[in-house]
């Protein structure tokens, strides 16, 4: 395990989140197989800062997100908020009224590290006392489905193919007490 803090980040270190989410979202779509496809980049970091922009603008209450740091690097980010509508329109609105954990990210150099699970355990921290009881977790990412199935199980709702021939949607619906 690496020496790191997690912490509520700050509005200084917006831009360095911003950066961070560049770097791993495009180091995601790199090892996915779909760098080319610039747009959905694009459209997927907006939203992540999208998010973080809520979470300053309503002081945690409509997203509420925590860093991993590592001296002053940023090495790590997790939120949770409202169901996104993918998870809404995937399950026919049966987790609207679920709060969702989303923006699991960490930097490719600290990945398999440990820094993933501690993110989930400070967070689970937080929703444990804002009486979060059942959460929600969606993945259309390879490569951490099997991270998440392998820390989870299967999945609540899968819909195969969705983003293409072997590219499948996954969305897990958790109780906290059963994580933890």
């Amino acid at each position: 395990m690496i020496p790191l803090t997690i912490e509520r980040p700050t509005k200084e270190e917006v831009e360095a989140l911003h950066d961070f989410f560049r770097l791993v979202l495009t180091d995601t779509f790199r090892q996915e197989g779909i760098a080319d496809k610039k747009e959905d980049l694009l459209a997927e970091i907006e939203t992540k800062k999208n998010y973080l922009a809520m979470d300053f603008e309503s002081n945690g209450e409509n997203r509420y997100f925590l860093i991993a740091k590592l001296e002053n690097l940023i090495i790590g980010s997790i939120e949770y908020g409202p169901s996104s509508p993918l998870i809404c329109q995937m399950t026919n609105d049966e987790l609207k009224d679920i709060k969702e954990i989303g923006t699991v990210f960490v930097h490719p150099e600290y990945q398999r590290r440990g820094v993933g699970s501690l993110l989930l355990k400070a967070i689970y921290g937080e929703m444990d006392k804002n009486r979060v009881k059942v959460f929600c977790l969606d993945s259309g990412y390879n490569h951490a489905q099997q991270v998440w199935n392998k820390k989870f199980g299967a999945p609540s709702y899968l819909r195969k193919d969705y983003w293409g021939i072997g590219n499948d949607h996954m969305i897990w619906k958790l109780n906290l007490e059963n994580v933890r």
